[in-house]
């Protein structure tokens, strides 16, 4: 892991020194590297249908990850979009080829469809990723 970090970084460095501003086809590789040596999220999905779950009765959705970047994945922050989503995730790095999770509990207290939303925070280079999960929630009998 150590020699392919340093071979990394001295392609980066090897990249960097052949920049002009008019050489975009260096950028471009440079880019390229940079993404290389980026931890990158794999989920298994991102979008959890409940179907039909009955009122008052709490749901949670669990989305799992891969890091299949070459350097650990570090989650900062997992966030609902209302205060009826509960998010909770992995807080340890995440080593490459390692596994994480993070989890969606829906209270749903409120009668009808749902579609809520869980804005994931890490050191990906897209910054935030947005899970989903939805439903349609019916008075209990």
């Amino acid at each position: 892991m150590r020699k392919r970090t340093l071979w990394g970084v001295l392609l980066l460095a090897a990249i960097s020194f052949m920049l002009t501003p008019q050489n975009s086809q260096a950028t471009t590789l440079l880019k390229a590297a940079k993404l290389a040596l980026s931890p990158t999220f794999k989920w298994t999905t991102t979008v959890v249908d409940f179907g039909t779950i009955t009122q008052n009765s709490p749901k949670t959705a669990t989305f799992e990850f891969t890091n299949v970047g070459n350097s650990p994945l570090i989650i900062s922050s997992a966030t609902g979009s209302c205060g009826c989503t509960v998010a909770d995730y992995t807080r340890e790095p995440v080593p490459f080829n390692g596994k994480g999770r993070v989890t969606a509990t829906y209270n749903a207290a409120a009668v009808g469809a749902f579609n809520k939303t869980v804005t994931v925070t890490a050191n990906v280079p897209e910054g935030t990723i947005t899970l989903t999960i939805k439903g349609e929630v019916v008075a209990a009998k």
